[in-house]
Parts: C-alpha cells; sequence; structure tokens
C-alpha cells in the first residue's frame, strides 16, 4: 500500500516513562505503516532536559512556531524526589508551563465519547470542553520559604524608578510565599480565543474565577473578558443562538454537576489544570481526552492531558504486563496529523486521522480495551487487552 505524503513536518516532543513507551508503539504500529511521516523530534525526556539545561524545551516550542503544529508526549515535571532519582541539576519547571508561555495559547480539552463508557455523573449528556488560560498563575511563580519573623511585601518598580507596594503579611514565624503574575496581552488573547472557539463549535461559553475575593487579579480577568465579548463578540454570539456568562468558580462547579453538558467551561490556568482532570475521570478516564493548545497566532499543539503513568512503567522495566490506556496519546497524534492535513491541503492525512479515531473507538466498542475501561464499562464480557495488544488491535480495525 503506497504511503500517505507529507510536505511540512510536524514537531515531534518525546516524553517520559510509560507514555514514552506507548508514544514508540503508536508510532511503528498506528502511523508509520500508513504515513510518510515527516517530524522535527525534540526529546523532552527528563534526561535530555536535565542534560541541555532545558533548553530542549524551548527550542520544540520555537519550532512549533516556525512550522505550525506540534504533538507532544506526556513529560514528567520533578519534584523533590524526582531531583534524586534523575540526579537533576536543578528542579526544572513544567515544559507544558514553558511551551505554552512561549506560544500564549488556550489549552482546549474535551472527553472522548466511547458507547459503552458511561459518564459518572448521569445529567452528563454531552461532552463538556475546558477552556484552560495557558500562562502564568503558579506555573510561571516565584516562591520563598520564609525561616522566621519579618515583613512580606509586593513591590513593583515602574521604568521611571517609581514604586508600588502592597503588604502581604507580617509574619510572626516561619511561612512561604508565592508571587504570580499574568498579562493583559494573554488574558485578551485568551478571551478571543475562547470566544472564537465557541462560534465554531456552536457552543455556549461560560467563565468563571474568583473575583469575590480576588478584586484585582481575577477581576482583571473578569473586565477583559466582558469588554471584548462586548466590543467584538455580542451580536456574533446573538447570530449563532449561544451565550456566554460569567459566575464564580464554586457556583461554577455546582452547576456543571447538574448540567446536562455541552458547553465550553473556560477557567483560568490551574482551574482548567484540575477541573480537566475531574471532567475527563467523570466522563470515564483521564486517558480518554483530548488536549489541544491553540495560539491566537495560529500555531497548534496536540497532547494528551494526564501524566507519564509512572506505576505501569516501574512495572515494564521489570518486566512485568501492563495495560495501559493509549486512546489520548492516539488522538493527540491523529489531531496533529489532521491539522497538517489542512493547513497543507492533504485531504488523504486529514482522512488518515479520521480513520484512526474511528478505528480506536471501534475497537473499544467491540469490547477490546484496556484495563482501566474494562473496569467501569457497561459492555459484557470485555476482553482485556495489554499495552501492546490493545494497540495492534486498532491496527487490525484500521487494516480492514
Amino acid at each position: 500500500m503506497k504511503k500517505i505524503s507529507m510536505t511540512t513536518p510536524i514537531v515531534e516532543m518525546d516524553g517520559d516513562e510509560m507514555t514514552r513507551i506507548l508514544w514508540k508503539m503508536i508510532k511503528e504500529e498506528l502511523i508509520l505503516p500508513f504515513v510518510d511521516l515527516k517530524t522535527e523530534y525534540y526529546d523532552l525526556g527528563l534526561e535530555n532536559r536535565n542534560a541541555t539545561d532545558d533548553q530542549v524545551t524551548i527550542d520544540s516550542a520555537e519550532a512549533t512556531k516556525k512550522y505550525g503544529v506540534a504533538v507532544k508526549c506526556a513529560t514528567i515535571t520533578p519534584n523533590a524526589a524526582r531531583m534524586k532519582e534523575y540526579s537533576l541539576k536543578e528542579m526544572w519547571k513544567s515544559p507544558n508551563g514553558t511551551i505554552r508561555a512561549i506560544l500564549d495559547g488556550t489549552v482546549f480539552r474535551a472527553p472522548i465519547i466511547v458507547k459503552g463508557i458511561e459518564p459518572n455523573v448521569r445529567t452528563w449528556k454531552k461532552p463538556i470542553t475546558i477552556a484552560r488560560h495557558a500562562y502564568g498563575d503558579v506555573y510561571k511563580a516565584s516562591e520563598m520559604i520564609v525561616d522566621g519573623p519579618g515583613k512580606a511585601e509586593l513591590v513593583f518598580t515602574a521604568e521611571d524608578g517609581t514604586e508600588k507596594r502592597e503588604l502581604i503579611h507580617n509574619f510572626k514565624g516561619a511561612g512561604v510565599l508565592q508571587g504570580m503574575h499574568n498579562l493583559n496581552s494573554s488574558i485578551e488573547s485568551y478571551a478571543r480565543s475562547c470566544f472564537a472557539y465557541a462560534l465554531d463549535t456552536k457552543q455556549d461559553l461560560w467563565f468563571a474565577t474568583k473575583d469575590t475575593i480576588s478584586k484585582k487579579y481575577d477581576h482583571t480577568f473578569k473586565d477583559i473578558m466582558q469588554e471584548i465579548f462586548d466590543a467584538e463578540y455580542a451580536e456574533k454570539f446573538k447570530e449563532a443562538g449561544i451565550t456566554y456568562f460569567y459566575t464564580l468558580i464554586d457556583d461554577a462547579v455546582a452547576r456543571v454537576m447538574k448540567s446536562e453538558g455541552g458547553f465550553i467551561w473556560a477557567c483560568k490556568n490551574y482551574d482548567g489544570d484540575v477541573m480537566s482532570d475531574m471532567v475527563s475521570s467523570a466522563f470515564g478516564s483521564l486517558a480518554m481526552m483530548t488536549s489541544v493548545l491553540v495560539s491566537p497566532e495560529g500555531y497548534y499543539e496536540y497532547e494528551a492531558a494526564h501524566g507519564t503513568v509512572q506505576r505501569h512503567y516501574y512495572k515494564h522495566l521489570k518486566g512485568e504486563e501492563t495495560s495501559t490506556n493509549s486512546v489520548a496519546t492516539i488522538f493527540a497524534w491523529t489531531g496533529a496529523l489532521r491539522k497538517r492535513g489542512e493547513l497543507d491541503q492533504l485531504p488523504e492525512l486529514m482522512e488518515f486521522a479520521d480513520r484512526l479515531e474511528a478505528a480506536t473507538i471501534r475497537t473499544i466498542e467491540e469490547g477490546k480495551m484496556t484495563k482501566d475501561l474494562a473496569l467501569i464499562t457497561t459492555l459484557e464480557h470485555p476482553v482485556v487487552l495489554n499495552s501492546r495488544d490493545f494497540i495492534k488491535a486498532i491496527r487490525e480495525q484500521m487494516e480492514k
């Protein structure tokens, strides 16, 4: 069979642990036999990030600006235990946070709906898409450990040397400090991405923060979103028959749990991180969610929304069998290949991505699945497959 041709490379960002193992299997079984794959490869495994002082992460983001489309494997964000395990020079920051800061986009995450995997929330009938602001907050924060009594202040020094000060706290003993920031320009880009995505998908848009407590930081988000909506999108939303509204994050959580779904829930960076895991898990599995970073400049980075599956990796190293769900990683590849085909006007590549997604869903709906799905499926007598055999079962569907 003649392989499908590509003209422009995709930026390929390899990752860590079990997802790195799955990454290789997916390429070997599901992509390379069918596509003459062109990628510019970057190894974002923790060892290489450490060896390059994390320059490889920056380089991969800059390459995404060059080529427009990237696909990323899950990566480790190191903690103290990882520092020791990998003998790191320093506790490198989240590669996702670094890439998102450079590309300045919005992360859209939506569950993959499959018959036989029913949502845990009985009212949910349609997918809920999380729109996560992808810049700043705790992911670009500066932190400090306070050893004893003293005064902490927030200080801003303008270019002309003038200062603005705000008391944070008079410490009577030890504690911790964290300084976060955001940019009006990034919030504006986020707002336009959310409104445009809502119009494209004809879905209502919710936005939620905690402006009653954060009267400057969160309130700035609320104000910018509303100003841009009123000036640029209100009439378009009316014509499309969809709505935009703001609510407090705690009220949004309560409303989401009683909704039917079928809308976009826009969140700040940390809220979107947490709530996307809640939504994906409640729809079935963390490994059953698509994730794409969309930049206002037209850059796209597709990834799995879950972690590196550390526990399964340690089993794999011992030679033990694993049954790891690769669906989100497969859909990261299909999303990137479809977008590359769209941008380069290669309908065969777009159709391949559609076929691979359909084959993946059909495999599960026929009762062949990984252990995490077998434990929650409503299908009778599911066949539990190990990590490689599940991917091979999808390959068989493709060849049919």
